[in-house]
């Protein structure tokens, strides 16, 4: 495991929490991927002062409308930004879903491939809209 931990590396949790011992927790592998995926949609490009580039454009899209174009929109930004920023994976397939009963959420499943080890993973990310969207 640790020639797998070399490259799929090893990193603070986040949040920052301690661990048993008081120390900084850390994540490595496959959960090291999970969270930095996270990372990546949960910034807003801007965000990051020392790298205003990083993070996805879903951000600018949280007040539009929960429409089939937006979900295509959201689609685009999710595979782009983890394309850019997450070079541990290859990007599968990105689904965008909106529950019946929650207009004003958007679940993103993805599904990706870990390069070093060729095991296939999925997440799926909740987007809220703005309160009240319509379809």
């Amino acid at each position: 495991m640790a020639n797998v931990d070399g490259f799929l590396g090893r990193g603070w949790a986040f949040p920052v929490i301690a661990d048993r011992d008081g120390r900084i927790a850390y994540v490595a592998g496959e959960d090291a991927i999970e969270e930095a995926i996270e990372l990546i949609l949960g910034t807003s490009p801007g965000e990051r002062v020392m790298r205003p580039e990083f993070g996805c454009g879903i951000w600018d899209l949280v007040m539009e409308a929960n429409t089939a174009q937006l979900h295509g929109r959201v689609q685009v930004q999710v595979r782009d930004a983890l394309v850019r920023w997450e070079p541990r994976i290859d990007v599968l397939e990105v689904r965008i879903e909106s529950p019946e009963e929650q207009k004003n959420l958007l679940l993103i499943r993805i599904d990706y491939r870990v390069r070093s080890n060729n095991a296939f993973f999925n997440l799926v990310y909740p987007f809220f809209l703005q309160e009240g969207v319509q379809r």
